[in-house]
């Protein structure tokens, strides 16, 4: 079966969504894909078969027709967990950290606490935020970049959820939102000005939040052993 053939992809899924496939989009199908080899539902000829289509599929119609047959697709066509409010008198006006860059670099990396507030301020200079190791000790965290004739980038683990509002003059404030599937998932806001200057949101692929992980696995625990007891 060629899954790669535009007539075969319009019969298989009629009336699909035409927008364009992202980034994100096709890691997704990748990541069902990749379950669905490891439980034995698709061999090895046709994971690589399909992943390929994935790789040059151009909307978001295409990809589903590689996993509309797979469980797993329809688990997760309810949609993310929803997400929280703004948060508003939660957290605080005051941040509990600051990282500045005034004609300098400043990077905050590693197992880290950032708290319920942040600013990073770059006046031609760099901040560099990243959070695919931080310990997250609140679930709602609020970041306030503005970046003067400088670049902030924030990166977060790819199992968070990641909300932005912002803007640039002659400048570029780019978030790229992401939805967890955790209901228990931190969620990160970023807010701020790119002046003449960058701010740029997005996650780091491959790095999760390893406390995330440790509930859902004990949570399938639960599940399985309430099963068994029957």
């Amino acid at each position: 079966m060629d899954l790669q053939k535009p007539a075969r992809i319009k019969d298989a899924a009629p009336g699909v969504s035409a927008l364009r496939a992202s980034d994100a989009d096709r890691d997704r199908v990748a990541d069902i894909l990749r379950e669905a080899l490891a439980e034995g539902r698709l061999t090895a000829d046709e994971h690589a078969e399909r992943v390929d289509g994935v790789l040059n599929a151009k909307t978001v119609g295409e990809l589903e027709v590689f996993i509309q047959d797979l469980p797993a697709a329809h688990q997760r066509a309810s949609g993310p967990a929803p997400v929280p409010p703004r948060p508003t008198g939660e957290i605080p006006a005051e941040s509990d950290a600051n990282v500045v860059a005034v004609l300098s670099n400043a990077v905050r990396r590693g197992r880290w606490r950032p708290g319920r507030r942040l600013h990073a301020y770059a006046v031609f200079g760099s901040v560099e935020i990243d959070l695919s190791e931080a310990i997250f000790e609140y679930q709602q965290v609020v970041i306030k970049a503005v970046s003067v004739f400088g670049d902030v980038q924030i990166r977060v683990p790819e199992n968070v959820t990641l909300r932005g509002n912002g803007g640039g003059v002659l400048g570029n404030f780019e978030v790229s939102t992401l939805d967890s599937a955790e209901t228990d998932a931190p969620v990160v806001y970023v807010d701020g000005w790119a002046v003449l200057g960058n701010v740029e949101a997005r996650p780091r692929r491959g790095k999760l939040v390893e406390d995330i992980m440790e509930r859902v696995h004990d949570k399938i625990d639960r599940k399985l052993r309430k099963h068994l007891d029957r």
